[in-house]
C-alpha cells in the first residue's frame, strides 16, 4: 500500500486541524511555535534550492584574488537548521502534549500522531 506524499502545506494544514480539534490552535505558545516551525521549513526549503544550484562545493575568493575551493556554507546552515526544526518539532508536540493531557488524559496526543503518521 502507497501513502500519498503530503506538501508541506498540506501537513501544515493537517496539524493545524488537529490543533483545532484539541483545542490548542488559539493557544500563544502553541501559535508562535508552530509559526516558528514554518519558517524553519521555508528556509531549509530555499537552502536545499541552494544546495542543489551551486552543489556540495563553491569557490571562495580571497583579498589577493586567489581562489580556493570549499565546502558550501548553505550545507553547513542547512544541518543547523534542521536541528533547530528538530528542537521546535518536539517542542511543538510537547506543548499539544501538555495541553491535550490537561483536558483528557493524554488520548488526543495518540490521536494527533497518527495523523500525522498518516501524511
Amino acid at each position: 500500500m502507497t501513502k500519498n506524499k503530503l506538501s508541506l502545506q498540506e501537513q501544515a494544514n493537517k496539524i493545524l486541524e488537529q490543533a483545532e480539534q484539541r483545542g490548542v490552535s488559539s493557544n500563544f505558545f502553541f501559535v508562535t511555535t508552530f509559526k516558528r516551525y514554518q519558517v524553519q521549513m521555508k528556509i531549509l526549503s530555499d537552502l536545499e534550492k541552494a544546495i542543489a544550484e551551486y552543489g556540495a562545493t563553491v569557490t571562495k575568493e580571497y583579498v589577493k584574488g586567489r581562489q580556493n575551493l570549499v565546502a558550501n556554507p548553505a550545507i553547513t546552515e542547512y544541518n543547523k537548521t534542521s536541528t533547530a526544526a528538530n528542537g521546535t518539532v518536539s517542542t511543538l508536540i510537547n506543548i499539544i502534549k501538555t495541553l491535550s493531557d490537561e483536558d483528557n488524559g493524554g488520548s488526543k496526543l495518540a490521536s494527533l500522531m497518527e495523523a500525522l503518521n498518516e501524511g
